[in-house]
Parts: C-alpha cells; sequence; structure tokens
C-alpha cells in the first residue's frame, strides 16, 4: 500500500471508532436516564404512567435527556483531547 490508501484507512478506522464509542456513550446514558426517572412519580402528571402511553413518555424522557448528557460528555472528550 502506498502511504495516502495507509492513511485513508487509519482515517476510516479512527471514525468508525469515533462512531462506535458515540454510540456506546448515548446508550449508556440512556440507560443511566431511564434509571434515574424510575424514582419520579408520574402518576402526579399522568392518569395511568403504568399504561403503555405512560411508558412511552417515560422512555421519551430517558432519551431526551440521555441524549443530553451524552452530548456534553462527548463534547467534554473532544474538548479534553483539544488541549
Amino acid at each position: 500500500m502506498n502511504g495516502k490508501q495507509q492513511l485513508a484507512e487509519q482515517l476510516s478506522q479512527s471514525a468508525s471508532m469515533t462512531a462506535l464509542t458515540s454510540m456506546i456513550v448515548s446508550l449508556i446514558c440512556i440507560a443511566l436516564a431511564w434509571w434515574a426517572l424510575q424514582s419520579l412519580k408520574l402518576d402526579l402528571l399522568i392518569r395511568q404512567p403504568k399504561g403503555p402511553q405512560g411508558r412511552l413518555l417515560h422512555l421519551f424522557l430517558a432519551i431526551i435527556l440521555g441524549q443530553l448528557v451524552s452530548g456534553f460528555l462527548l463534547s467534554y472528550i473532544s474538548w479534553s483531547q483539544m488541549l
């Protein structure tokens, strides 16, 4: 292989590793948000928190909160690598 091909292969591996890391961090943060939201009393806001609509709302809240946290963490990691 010549130098250009090796560089392209290294960049491709680096990009796929970054994507995999981002996916894992996002999933972990969503799972942690789901766990943390278990203590939230949704019955004060929703008629049937154990029903399918209540569970779906719980899932959406976990995804939103998890994405916000993972976005912060990934940005923080990126910023620390720039230093």
